[in-house]
């Protein structure tokens, strides 16, 4: 049975945080669903994550819906949440279509999106039609040329646009609001004002629950950390010293052996090859038609 938004809700309700990461396949959804992570988040991240752009802009509603489709099938109890990618949800009928095709073609149980008051007549819309919606504020990285990369909210008039741009997405239906690179302080000012859950990344310990990315999160990036994540692993070390165990074996020619390798009867070999030695026994070239 997969986590509900019900589910997610009962839990800020409970005071109890929650977790919530990002995948982009099957294997990685796999091992998330066995930890018991209740979210994953199948971000437009994958653009610079895994196609290597420089930001999730260049990322198609085909590329998501791809990567989606592979993450619901490799995980059993944890919702999946997939964005809507830069430009696919301009007016409210191109957001249906693509919300629809996330939830419909490739099986996730809600859809995330970016954006202010100028995106609640269609987060209102989705919901009226069943789609559960979580927002996204503060630093939004469909924004990144008008914004660039930096922590939003730190004056007073865009800290009160942040609280109201919350309270407008919460009154549209929103069932959960992520807020990235939101001061710490006005983040748990959201939070407290906010019946829905807050999922900070880089926004301060004060959220109700928090996301990481997969890559980040499991190190295997070394030349760049950001400061709001946390390595939990070096999985980039120790995937480089297994590829050149494996490259040293190979040149040896200790890797592989038979024991990595299938038999087959002497005797079968023999009569094979003394088949193929036998001259009458070699097919006749095809005559070509008269």
């Amino acid at each position: 049975m997969r986590t509900t938004i019900l589910d997610i809700q009962k839990l800020k309700r409970r005071g109890e945080r929650i977790p919530m990461i990002t995948a982009y396949d099957y294997t990685s959804a796999q091992i998330v669903d066995r930890a018991g992570i209740p979210m994953i988040l199948v971000g437009d991240t994958l653009g610079m994550v895994v196609l290597g752009h420089p930001t999730t802009l260049p990322v198609t509603l085909d590329e998501m819906l791809h990567h989606i489709k592979s993450v619901v099938r490799g995980s059993a109890q944890a919702m999946v949440i997939g964005d809507l990618p830069f430009l696919t949800y301009t007016t409210v009928d191109q957001a249906v279509h693509s919300a629809g095709r996330i939830l419909q073609e490739a099986g996730a149980q809600a859809v995330k999106l970016e954006g202010g008051a100028a995106v609640v007549p269609v987060v209102r819309r989705l919901v009226e039609l069943g789609i559960p919606v979580m927002g996204h504020l503060g630093f939004t990285p469909q924004s990144v040329n008008q914004m660039g990369t930096r922590v939003q909210g730190k004056r007073a008039n865009s800290a009160r646009q942040l609280i109201a741009d919350a309270h407008a997405l919460q009154q549209a239906g929103a069932f959960a609001l992520v807020l990235e690179l939101v001061p710490a302080q006005l983040a748990r000012e959201i939070t407290a004002q906010l019946r829905i859950p807050t999922i900070g990344i880089g926004a301060g310990p004060w959220c109700d629950g928090q996301v990481q990315v997969w890559h980040d999160f499991m190190g295997l990036f070394t030349d760049f950390v950001p400061r709001h994540a946390k390595r939990y692993a070096g999985l980039a070390e120790t995937m480089t010293a297994a590829l050149q165990e494996y490259m040293t074996e190979v040149r040896a020619g200790t890797f592989p052996t038979m024991e990595h390798s299938s038999s087959m009867d002497a005797g079968e070999l023999q009569a094979a090859l003394r088949q193929s030695d036998d001259p009458t026994t070699a097919r006749k070239p095809t005559e070509g038609r008269q």
